[in-house]
């Protein structure tokens, strides 16, 4: 990943489709390979090859999955907002805009870490109450601290959605208040009127 423009798109690093391979093999290794070879050495023939025919296929799948999905992912940073596309079958696109933003967490394995690459987590009002889910990963980032401190920027740039709800409400509640007190005045003042005798 090379220097991050704004309103240009930019990637994750090549590292972060390592990171997927390497998940793979360790998956691989412990959830396949543990039982799988012993059937291929134990078990009748015929029932070898059919749970072959049924493995290899989903393993090569997968294999061929990881580059496409992670070249499917995509980034860019406006001046107002962070839109975010992935996909390989199911295009997702996402667009979050800076001043929903309340929280960025980085996130690094002990993989990552070695790889040198992180996840930056990002929360926004909408998601306050559930702190376990981001509304948006921007996944495999070399530079992660860089980014983070690139958006906390704009984020101190703009008034949160919260505080905006808030004044609107402060807002309204002032005006109702004001109702009252003129349809008071207004009720006094009719009160107080001498009636017309017919």
């Amino acid at each position: 990943m090379g220097e991050i423009k704004i309103g240009e798109e930019f990637k994750p690093s090549p590292r972060f489709r390592n990171l997927y391979f390497i998940y793979f093999a360790f998956g691989l290794l412990i959830g396949v390979l543990t039982w799988y070879i012993p059937i291929l050495a134990y078990a009748p023939a015929g029932v070898s090859l059919v749970i072959s025919i049924f493995i290899l296929p989903i393993i090569l799948l997968i294999a061929l999955w990881i580059p496409k999905y992670c070249n499917s992912i995509a980034y860019k940073l406006t001046k107002d907002e962070i839109i975010w596309r992935r996909g390989v079958w199911f295009k997702m696109t996402g667009i979050v805009p800076y001043n929903r933003i309340t929280n960025i967490d980085i996130i690094q394995g002990p993989i990552s870490r070695v790889l040198g690459i992180a996840s930056l987590r990002i929360q926004t009002a909408g998601y306050s109450g559930q702190k376990s889910r981001a509304e948006i990963r921007l996944d495999g980032i070399e530079k992660f601290e860089e980014l983070r401190d690139i958006i906390l920027k704009f984020v101190k740039g703009r008034r949160p959605v919260a505080t905006e709800v808030y004044e609107e409400e402060a807002i309204d509640a002032k005006i109702l208040d004001e109702l009252v007190k003129i349809r008071k005045l207004l009720e006094k003042s009719v009160k107080k009127r001498p009636r017309k005798r017919a």
